[in-house]
């Protein structure tokens, strides 16, 4: 287990301590399988960032295994909360509501002055009325919505913090696990009850320039247990909350046998030094459409021939226009998605959050155990994330959970400009294996095609610059190197020898794509 998974420490009590499911899977995986029972924990957030959906989570999982649980709510009415499960699918069956919030008669004149003023009545009071429920159901899971009317009613941060002080002795006695919702509504940031609290789980909304918000969470503390450490993403969606772990790829690896994964056209494995090696990455970097797509769609294609699952996930098209152009250069993959070996994902980058793009990767490589994956491209990728800083951290962990899995990856990247000198919008080369460049070039009247291996770690590969060309026919054909020229690369080349320039290119085809 990594260190920073190991933010607080390996107290002998929180490592045996008996832990509650949450009803979330992602959430278990980070606090290392719920909460630690018996336990008060604050879950923290600006309104609608899901605190009252977990909340609900939690305890109908309580339920779901049979036990007592209570909702106190203080903010929201029974019919408020009803309609939220509902929203959801949920029944509220078997969950005990104790509603605190003041009734339609306080609004009138002779009936200003209820428990809920602070001037008439204390703290002392309500905590009292909840006590008395609490006596009653004997509860196992305990919620509190919210501390920002318990703050309001304290009047002062001393009395505050004693009552909070009181409520976790007096739970503590009936091995009761307590969530505080805290909606931060208060002017300064309050620091007193994270200091009692056991644990502490803040939720984020982030809102963006374009697309849909995101969510995030974190756990800042839990005394005597690990967990996993840094920010995770999360979705609401109907069902209630979705979280999704932030990839760890130590200790996830699995044994494999080490070989040479082929592309089905002889000239390109060659070029390859005998294939693509599993547990590798491979880079494909080149101007729009050089071909890039066309050459990953070949090794997905071969893979589904061997009978191995691959997985592709495109960024910058419609899965019908991908499918329609790799049949037509030769690659029959709808018949490979209709019959099951090939999963093709449209990914949406102002819908999808980072976290839960690696986590639909991570499935389709543990449950539905496929071999090649393909990336199309990193430019949509990038759009994804939130600061471009941590693309290439993010990139990192994933490739080396991919690898360690002994799976081929293929990472497309467009460059910017379609002749002479060329840029990446971010480098990422250093991070795989293999990579492969493509280029265009004018030679006789014409634009052309070129491709090249310029590093490769696991083995030899050819040094050669050879000529690519796509056909309807025959797919991607690789020509023999372009010995005769210089300054391919730079997209406009000479040629050292007029009478063998035929030779030196591949025949034109009548079929060409």
């Amino acid at each position: 287990m990594s260190q920073s998974v190991e933010r607080e420490g390996r107290a002998a009590e929180g490592e045996g301590q008996a832990r509650l499911g949450t009803g979330s899977a992602g959430l278990d995986g980070i606090l290392e399988g719920g909460f630690p029972a018996n336990r008060l924990y604050l879950v923290e957030g600006d309104p609608g960032t899901g605190k009252t959906t977990l909340a609900l989570q939690f305890l109908l999982e309580g339920a779901r295994r049979g036990e007592p649980v209570l909702y106190v709510t203080l903010s929201e009415t029974k019919e408020e909360l009803t309609a939220v499960a509902s929203s959801h699918g949920w029944s509220l069956e078997g969950v005990n509501l104790h509603e605190l919030v003041p009734p339609e008669e306080s609004l009138k004149a002779e009936a200003q002055y209820t428990i809920f003023h602070p001037s008439e009545v204390e703290l002392g009071e309500t905590t009292r009325a909840v006590i008395e429920e609490v006596e009653r159901i004997q509860p196992r899971r305990v919620v509190f919505d919210s501390l920002s009317e318990m703050r309001l009613l304290a009047r002062d941060p001393l009395r505050y913090r004693r009552q909070i002080l009181a409520l976790k002795q007096f739970f503590a006695g009936r091995k009761s696990t307590v969530l505080l919702l805290d909606d931060r509504t208060s002017a300064d940031a309050d620091l007193q009850v994270q200091s009692i609290a056991h644990g502490v789980l803040m939720l984020e909304q982030l809102e963006l320039d374009y697309g849909a918000e995101r969510r995030r969470l974190r756990v800042s503390k839990l005394r005597g247990s690990r967990f996993r450490g840094g920010f995770h993403d999360f979705t609401i969606r109907t069902g209630g909350v979705e979280v999704f772990p932030r990839l760890v790829a130590a200790g996830r690896g699995k044994e494999f046998k080490p070989e040479a994964v082929a592309s089905g056209v002889a000239e390109l494995d060659a070029l390859l030094g005998g294939g693509l090696d599993r547990g590798t990455s491979t880079l494909v970097l080149g101007p729009a459409g050089c071909g890039k797509s066309s050459l990953a769609a070949h090794f997905a294609a071969a893979a589904a021939a061997r009978g191995e699952r691959a997985a592709a996930f495109i960024f910058d098209e419609v899965v019908n226009t991908y499918l329609n152009r790799a049949a037509g250069l030769g690659t029959d993959l709808p018949a490979q998605v209709e019959a099951g070996r090939l999963t093709v994902q449209q990914v949406d980058p102002a819908e999808l959050s980072p976290g839960e793009f690696v986590h639909t990767v991570c499935k389709a490589v543990e449950q539905d155990d496929a071999r090649v994956v393909i990336i199309d491209s990193l430019n949509g990728y990038m759009q994804a994330m939130p600061d471009e800083r941590f693309l290439t951290a993010q990139m990192h962990e994933l490739l080396t959970y991919l690898n360690q899995q002994g799976v081929v990856t293929l990472l497309l990247m467009a460059q910017h400009g379609f002749m002479g000198q060329m840029s990446s919008p971010v480098d990422v080369s250093y991070l795989a294996d293999t990579v492969v460049l493509l280029r265009y070039f004018e030679a006789a009247g014409a634009i052309r095609r070129a491709i090249s291996v310029v590093k490769k770690r696991t083995g030899r590969h050819e040094d050669t610059i050879r000529e690519m060309r796509l056909s309807a026919s025959r797919g991607v054909e690789v020509g023999e190197p372009l010995k005769t020229f210089r300054g391919v690369l730079t997209g406009v080349p000479v040629l050292a020898e007029d009478s063998v320039k035929k030779n030196a290119l591949l025949g034109g085809n009548d079929d060409e794509y």
